[in-house]
């Protein structure tokens, strides 16, 4: 008689966990996936990734159904949105990608899904619904959960998380976003083009602060061009419930201010969702950043794995399906494959998207690295100002052997134009076969090419090259100066 049931148990119907689940199963492995919700995909699929994407395109047509004027095409007067209309389609994308990440789908694989709200009885065990189901290995895959603020007055006068809006029917008439973060950013424009009036605030001095000042300022400034408000460095003392809506006292630069507006909503990051694992039971350590794993993800219990956003590392979803391969390959294969976040990519889709790989600026000088800068401004991108989006840049940082050490860049199609930069730099590909590649013109990808090329430039047209060059063919030099 087996001595447990299942080979492997995962917890959690996210990212991570169908990725362990699907993998699992299709190896052979006798696997179970318990997922606390009524159904698979966890908050990517329902009010993360998917909705806000599908948010913010809808956002977007309008945004240049209202400004067809720039394009030389003629006024539209457009009726208010039906913010209800629009949620619907969200509904209607998210019941499209659920087909897929469906109990049946999961079955056909060889995983058994069942639902409910799983805690550990002890190290092998775990209970859900009143059932107990043991398994030699688990993971933990429960991701996260918005960080509820202890802002004297805010519970009381009630607000939105990225878990409401997508089931909203009306649009409200003003709003002020709690963080300036990529969830707070990006929502934020979303409702403001959509008719929203709305403000930032922000307790950092600039937005996005994971990423490089220059970057960020790119974007604060498109935000204030579509006349989105900032308040930054700005320290939030009080919520009030008024007859018309919220009323807000902020501290910024030494002075209180008060703002109000009809709703607010809380984008100021995630907590681990493990307050009902009873991890203690099990023998897993953990903190208020998440459940803590080595290079392997493996828990302090080593046939206990964890993986996404309950790790507290990287919370975002292709990191998470990367960190269930590392745990398939541990758990299943027994290869003791670790983590490498070296070129982990990221993207905020804000108009202009900011994408980022590898170290930035600010990233390099806290890890003490010598570093150039090498840059390249869409503004000389001939698709980007034949589509109307001239703002922005490319930025590559090279440490003091010219190898790549990241690459940062704020502009059109930003999050795409990285997935060069993803097989270039994951292929150790050198920035000589990028530069000499060539690239479909007009492309706003060409700009991949340019600032590659702007590094070999400085080495193939330097004087050295030039007085060699003179020296053997006896060039001549220069035919023209415009002095």
């Amino acid at each position: 008689m087996a001595k447990y049931d299942y080979d492997i148990g995962i917890i959690g119907g996210g990212a991570a966990g169908l990725t362990v689940a699907a993998g699992a199963a299709q190896l052979g492995v006798k696997t179970i996936l318990i997922e606390k919700d009524s159904k698979l995909g966890g908050d990517c699929l329902h009010y993360g990734c998917v909705p806000s994407k599908a948010l913010i395109k809808s956002a977007s047509v309008y945004q240049k159904m209202r400004t067809a004027e720039h394009y030389g095409l003629p006024p539209v007067d457009l009726p208010p949105v039906d913010l209800g209309k629009v949620n619907d389609r969200i509904q209607g994308i998210i019941d499209k990608i659920q087909v897929h990440d469906s109990e049946e789908r999961f079955c056909q694989l060889g995983a058994k899904v069942v639902f409910g709200d799983a805690s550990f009885v002890d190290d092998h065990q775990v209970e859900y619904d009143g059932k107990r189901v043991s398994a030699k290995y688990w993971v933990l895959a429960t991701g996260s959960e918005p960080v509820e603020l202890p802002i004297p007055g805010l519970a009381e006068a009630g607000y939105w998380t990225n878990m409401d809006i997508f089931s909203l029917r009306d649009l409200p008439k003003s709003m002020i976003v709690i963080g300036g973060g990529p969830i707070g950013c990006e929502l934020a424009q979303a409702f403001s083009r959509l008719g929203t009036d709305v403000r930032i605030l922000q307790r950092n001095c600039q937005i996005l602060a994971a990423d490089d000042q220059d970057m960020a300022e790119m974007v604060q400034d498109a935000f204030r061009r579509e006349g989105i408000g900032l308040d930054l460095c700005a320290e939030t003392q009080e919520v009030r419930k008024t007859a018309a809506g919220v009323e807000l006292t902020y501290e910024a630069h030494g002075e209180t201010h008060t703002i109000s507006a009809d709703k607010i909503l809380v984008a100021v990051g995630r907590q681990p969702s493990i307050s009902t694992l009873q991890l203690e039971n099990a023998g897993v350590e953990y903190d208020a950043r998440g459940v803590k794993v080595d290079d392997r993800l493996r828990t302090s219990q080593k046939h206990i794995f964890a993986a996404g956003d309950v790790i507290g590392k990287y919370q975002f979803t292709h990191a998470a399906g990367y960190e269930g391969g590392i745990v398939i390959s541990n758990a299943v294969f027994k290869l003791p494959r670790k983590v490498d976040y070296t070129w982990m990519p990221w993207c905020t889709y804000t108009e202009p998207e900011l994408a980022s790989l590898g170290l930035n600026e600010m990233a390099a000088t806290d890890a003490g690295i010598e570093y150039t800068v090498w840059e390249e401004s869409f503004s000389v991108n001939d698709r980007a100002q034949a589509e109307g989006y001239p703002e922005g840049k490319i930025k590559l940082l090279l440490d003091k052997k010219g190898k790549p050490l990241g690459v940062q860049m704020v502009g059109v199609h930003a999050g795409e134009l990285a997935a060069e930069w993803v097989a270039v730099l994951n292929s150790k590909t050198n920035l000589t076969t990028v530069a000499s590649a060539m690239h479909a013109y007009p492309t706003v990808s060409e700009i991949n090419k340019r600032v590659a090329g702007k590094v070999l430039s400085s080495k193939l047209f330097s004087d050295k090259v030039r007085k060699t060059l003179s020296f053997i063919f006896d060039y001549k030099g220069r035919a023209c100066t415009l002095d």
